[in-house]
């Protein structure tokens, strides 16, 4: 049988979610807990793969196995076996016809900056650090506007990406402000190499009113990434969710509470 599971983690600890020969990854480590429930190999195909640092709250994998166990062992079971920094939330069995990548119709990503003149202790791994000027989250609201909709977007592409063209449909970005918490949430249908840590790097010099609002529409329009703003931190930068079909029976999209931002629902 084929099972879809989701899965949170912290980043910070890890080389990214890919398997890696000689680094940590929270593929290897997920798919050693599964193992263990299994009684034998599993190998999983994630939605998104993160690059190290970045975090997730709505990661979606799948594995198939003939292991027959409740969705409870899957959960509770397999987090018996997880390292602290990565859990799975919830397990669900699919048709054979899913998969987690393939299946997905959009991903959702949050980015945070925190603000302040000290660099943060708590919110190191957390959230990137600005210590200019406040940040004007409405200026970067009305320069974000330009990248809704299906466009190449070539000029937030990173160098080694390896996607066969830069074409992607941004349904969704938003920027705003939980008191010293600028975030930033996108959502498209997939994503370039780095495409949304760019996509912040070339707001966050809107924020500081070192381009005007309209450069982004240019940088669009130029599709020349070094023409385009740094890549942000990747501390900053979470997984929030994916969406499916209704056919799957999949858990919806949604934020925890305690990460700011436009709400839980999402």
């Amino acid at each position: 049988m084929r099972i879809a599971i989701g899965i949170e983690y912290d980043g910070s600890g890890f080389a990214g979610w890919q398997r890696q020969a000689h680094a940590r990854s929270v593929q290897a480590c997920v798919e050693a807990a599964l193992a263990r429930v299994a009684g034998r190999a599993v190998a999983t195909r994630c939605a998104g793969r993160t690059d190290a640092g970045v975090h997730a709250w709505g990661q979606v994998a799948h594995f198939d196995t003939g292991a027959a166990r409740p969705e409870r062992a899957w959960v509770l079971g397999v987090n018996a076996h997880l390292p602290r920094d990565v859990a799975v939330r919830w397990a669900r069995p699919v048709p054979e016809d899913f998969d987690a990548r393939f299946s997905a119709t959009a991903r959702i990503y949050r980015y945070l900056v925190a603000e302040g003149r000290a660099r943060p202790a708590l919110l190191r791994h957390r959230a990137a650090w600005h210590h200019g000027a406040p940040l004007d989250a409405d200026r970067m609201a009305e320069a974000a506007g330009a990248l809704a909709g299906e466009h190449d977007f070539s000029a937030f592409r990173a160098a080694g990406c390896q996607a066969r063209h830069a074409v992607r449909r941004l349904s969704r970005i938003e920027v705003g402000r939980s008191g010293d918490i600028v975030w930033f949430e996108v959502e498209a249908n997939a994503f370039l190499h780095h495409m949304v840590r760019n996509i912040v790097g070339s707001l966050l010099l809107v924020g500081t009113g070192e381009r005007p609002a309209g450069w982004i529409a240019e940088l669009l329009e130029g599709r020349d990434r070094t023409r385009a703003g740094p890549t942000a931190p990747a501390e900053g930068l979470y997984l929030l969710g994916v969406r499916y079909p209704a056919r799957f029976g999949l858990p919806g999209p949604e934020a925890p509470a305690w990460l700011p931002g436009p709400g839980a629902a999402c």
